[in-house]
Order: C-alpha cells, then sequence, then structure tokens
C-alpha cells in the first residue's frame, strides 16, 4: 500500500520533480538590502530549511520564490524555466502559511477541495484526491468540521493536505509550526517528515527554531542579513560550522572573547591573564590574529583535579539549572567569562554546588577558532 491509500495511483506520488535554483537573487527595499545575493539549488524531494534570526532575509526569499515579492535582480528557475516574470498562480506551488489561512466557513473537505475546484477539476475525481490526501494527514474523520471545531494540529493538518492535494511542483512553509505549544509542535515535526518521506514532496522550510530545523532538514541554509552564511547537512552545520554566527546561532555554544593566535600550524593560543588553550581554527588565520572560541557544552568536561588535561581551566560555579537527565552548569572562569557545561548522570567527579570551585577542560578537536572580526552576526 502507498502513502495515500491502496487506490492512489503511484505516479501520482511519483510525479518527478523539477530542481529549484536561485541565482544570485536580490531584493532591496530602498537602500536596504533584505536578500543580499543568495544562491541555491534545492534538489528534487529534498527538505530544505532557511533558517536564521529574525531580519536574516529567509522569509522574504520564501516570497521571492513564491513570486509574492519581485526580484530586484537574479533569476529563480524551476526545472531550468526562469519564474521571473510569472505570476504565483501559475507556478505550481503549494505554500503553507503562518496562519493556515483556512476558510473559516468551509468544512476541513471543502477547504481540501478548493484548489482542485479552482483548477476546473472534475468533481469525482475532486471527491476522491481531497479523501486519500486527507486519509493521508489523518484528517478522515473530520471531514464535516469547520476550523474553528479543530486543534492547531488538526488545522495544521489540513493546511498541508490542501498544499498538496493538487500535486504541486514542491510545498513552501513559512513558520507553519510556531503557534502551537512545544509538545505539539514537536509532534507535528514528526508528522511532516514522515509525510514529506512518503509522499516524496520537495520541501523549502522557514523557521527561527534552531533545533526545529536540526529535527526536520535534508539540509538547511543559515541566513543572516541577506546572505547565506552556510548550507549544509543538521549535521555537519553542528559540527562543523564555517563562521563563529553558524556556530553560535545553531544549538547551544559558549563564546570566548579575548585571545590571540600564537601558532597556527598547533593552534595555540593566549587568553587575558596569559592563559593559553589549544583550539582548532575553522578559518585561514595567521600567528597575531585577534580571535574567538566557540565550545558547545558537551564538549567540557568537569574534572576532580587540576593535573594532567589539556585545555584546563578553572572557575567558580555561578548557577545550576536541572534539566531532567542532566544539570546545565553555569560556570565564571578565572577572567570573568561565562560558559555552560552540562553534567550528565547523578554522579560527577565533584560537588557541583552555586559558588564551589570547579575544574573543567575543553576538548581541543572542539575548541573552534575563527577571527574575531568576523564573529558578530
Amino acid at each position: 500500500m502507498n502513502a495515500l491509500g491502496p487506490d492512489m495511483p503511484a505516479e501520482e506520488v511519483r510525479t518527478p520533480r523539477p530542481v529549484i535554483e536561485l541565482a544570485e537573487i536580490v531584493k532591496t527595499y530602498g537602500a536596504v538590502h533584505a536578500v543580499d545575493g543568495v544562491s541555491l539549488t534545492i534538489q528534487a524531494e529534498e527538505f530544505i530549511t532557511l533558517l536564521g534570526p529574525s531580519g536574516s532575509g529567509k522569509t522574504t526569499t520564501l516570497m521571492l520564490l513564491a513570486g509574492f515579492e519581485r526580484l530586484t535582480s537574479g533569476d529563480i528557475r524551476i526545472g531550468g524555466v526562469s519564474m521571473r516574470d510569472v505570476p504565483p498562480n501559475r507556478r505550481n506551488i503549494g505554500v503553507v502559511f503562518q496562519s493556515y489561512a483556512l476558510f473559516p466557513h468551509m468544512t476541513v473537505f471543502e477547504n481540501v477541495a478548493f484548489p482542485l475546484r479552482a483548477r476546473g477539476v472534475p468533481a469525482s475525481e475532486i471527491r476522491d484526491r481531497a479523501a486519500r490526501y486527507l486519509d493521508a494527514v489523518k484528517l478522515s474523520p473530520y471531514v464535516d468540521r469547520v476550523p474553528s471545531q479543530l486543534s492547531g494540529g488538526q488545522q495544521q493538518r489540513v493546511a498541508l493536505a490542501r498544499a498538496l492535494v493538487f500535486n504541486p511542483s514542491f510545498i513552501l512553509m513559512d513558520e507553519p509550526l510556531s503557534a502551537l505549544d512545544r509538545q505539539l509542535r514537536e509532534f507535528m515535526q514528526i508528522e511532516i517528515k514522515r509525510l514529506q518521506r512518503e509522499l516524496r514532496f520537495t520541501a523549502v522550510y522557514v523557521t527561527h527554531d534552531q533545533q526545529e530545523a536540526l529535527a526536520m532538514s535534508d539540509r538547511i541554509a543559515v541566513m543572516n542579513h541577506g546572505r547565506i552564511e552556510q548550507i549544509d547537512t543538521p549535521a555537519r552545520l553542528y559540527k562543523e560550522p564555517r563562521t563563529a554566527f553558524v556556530s553560535g546561532f545553531v544549538g547551544d555554544c559558549n563564546r570566548l572573547d579575548g585571545f590571540r593566535l600564537l601558532d597556527a600550524q598547533t593552534g595555540l593560543l593566549e587568553g587575558s591573564q596569559g592563559v593559553r588553550l589549544i583550539g582548532r581554527p575553522m578559518e585561514p588565520l595567521a600567528a597575531g590574529d585577534a580571535a574567538v572560541l566557540m565550545v558547545r557544552p558537551e564538549d567540557i568536561t568537569i574534572e576532580p583535579m587540576s593535573a594532567g588535561q589539556p585545555n584546563l581551566l578553572e572557575g567558580r560555579i555561578a548557577e545550576l539549572i536541572f534539566a531532567g537527565d542532566l544539570l546545565r552548569v553555569h560556570v565564571v572562569d578565572a577572567s570573568g567569562q561565562s560558559l555552560w557545561l552540562k553534567a550528565y548522570g547523578s554522579s560527577h567527579p565533584v560537588s557541583l554546588s552555586i559558588g564551589n570551585p570547579i575544574f573543567f577542560s575543553i576538548d581541543p578537536a572542539r575548541c573552534l577558532v575563527f577571527r574575531a572580526s568576523g564573529a558578530e552576526g
């Protein structure tokens, strides 16, 4: 049985999808470059996320792709065909908005059937296709309800079925889970990814939520000031960030300022009060360059004593936060810099109490070094 039920023709969900190409696209509003030379190729059946803080250009990029905004320069091609002068209703794109944009006076079935009626699809086919997609999103028992009678998660699934029912070239989703509570968000992340795999549609997803992007995406494009800083798989973005901004924005990360590189080959660095550490330069640096260090909490180890470990530092515990299977430990080191560590399990090599001194070491391979001048977002 395929994902849409026993009667769904296999070719309906396996129609070849075009490759999407963004070629040096620019969008300006007066002197403001909302999107500044973005290039990106999206493969068929790929789930790609545009991730970034407010004002980074991610939603504007999505609106340009949909045709709701006009390009200042550059080109967008779908299946090799330029979309510069193609209106939104002729791009064959499904869109799921943050607000869902359901018709409040229509039933669930009528909402999903609407795109097919607008395209002049015969009534018998409308009935069959709408029913199959509602079954795919597990809403068959709710076909006669109106949106106000549904939960937020159910409304989101109606919007997704409506965006998919006419077999679009790809789906655009703009922060579709932002109105849901945490537990429902996590459930819907799994559901959307399940549907994307089973129905094999191409998805371009916009969010500012790093964990959401990491959980759902095949690739993530991290945007900042209208540009893509890095596009990569979730694992590579997390473990091999190319910039200090990406390192700090994707997942939890500590930042240590005030260092300079002493030796580019060994990664030896010197900080204030003569502290010396070994790090891993992530971009070309020369001896004497000012540097910023980015270290994830899980790459810091609490030590029982001050002897024998590389990259050993001393500090004092400023705060402890219980987080179920771990303790989040806020430490202020001897130079006054603030770090967060993670202590797993119920037993630790030292007593963890606020105000206590603590020794900790940083894994040199995970002590990522960036040029200080490029560290800001």
